[in-house]
């Protein structure tokens, strides 16, 4: 596969309150020759539903354990080949076990995407005159804490004489994109406005047998449209890991029986720097517009 070699399976995992001190493992060096063994699954979507992810950690040590146990503890996992890692989540710890694994001690976590700003970020917001909903979701983002991204072929409602809301930002935003026909989710911290069927980059990456597709992507139904019966149909596709593709980038998909261009819908990353899988498994959109 250009580009990638599928057996240098490399990771980074960094735990800690935020602004906080916390660990990081997955780094080899003389005294740490073999990286901590792995394994992890993480889902995501462009649903305004948070995006979920758990990981599986050996033998961290009693302090490690500790941090992970701390009231809404961050955890980051990048990974790649080599040098080469890309983020592929960010959240906080909703669940923490260990227990004896043999002769091991098996650490399982489950974490959420942007649990704390979605579950407990209360915004006050108020204008006079008229005000743009892309200035209000701009104050929103900056009250949560996150950054803010837009695709291309948003367009925004004006308000006029004047607007104020206190609550919940998630109920804000869902109004607002509402009010202007887009949709919002949380992606490794950015909240991510959007058209519906929009893209969030002009990049594109090519999927092909030569930089990571496997097998042979199927025709799926993702959803029907109730009012008009009318189905939405996709490609399902695995591919070994790649980081950098992420929900709603645009995607050019080669393969013997499909050529086209999509945008990702849903995304399952699963790995195990041990054995077993290092892949990516999406669900591709037709690219609206």
């Amino acid at each position: 596969m250009a580009g990638y070699d599928n057996f240098d399976r490399q990771y980074r995992l960094a735990a800690g309150p935020a602004g906080g001190t916390g660990f990081e493992v997955g780094e080899t060096s003389k005294a740490q020759p073999v990286a901590l063994h792995v394994n992890f699954s993480i889902q995501k979507s462009d649903l305004e539903t948070q995006n979920t992810g758990r990981v599986t950690l050996w033998n961290l040590n009693p302090s490690q354990l500790a941090v992970l146990n701390e009231k809404d503890c961050v955890v980051s996992l990048k990974a790649g080949y080599g040098s080469k890692l890309a983020l592929i989540f960010v959240g906080i710890v909703s669940y923490v076990s260990t227990a004896i694994d043999s002769a091991d001690r098996k650490t399982e976590i489950e974490v959420t995407d942007n649990l704390v700003e979605i579950r407990d970020t209360y915004v006050s917001v108020s204008y006079n005159g008229t005000v743009n909903w892309k200035a209000i979701f701009d104050d929103v983002a900056a009250q949560m804490g996150v950054a803010v991204s837009y695709s291309y072929n948003a367009e925004f409602v004006d308000i006029s004489n004047g607007f104020s809301f206190v609550g919940l930002a998630r109920d804000i935003m869902t109004k607002g994109c509402k009010c202007c026909n887009l949709s919002w989710s949380l992606q490794n911290g950015v909240m991510q406005v959007k058209k519906p069927g929009d893209v969030m980059s002009r990049e594109v990456y090519v999927l092909s047998p030569d930089t990571g597709l496997l097998g042979i992507p199927a025709r799926v139904v993702i959803t029907q449209d109730e009012a008009t019966g009318k189905n939405t149909l996709g490609w399902d596709v695995e591919y070994f890991l790649n980081g950098a593709i992420n929900i709603d980038d645009y995607v050019k998909l080669e393969s013997e029986t499909v050529t086209g261009y999509f945008r990702v819908y849903s995304l399952e990353i699963s790995g195990d720097n041990v054995s077993g899988d290092w892949i990516c498994k999406a669900r591709l959109l037709e690219v609206s517009g």
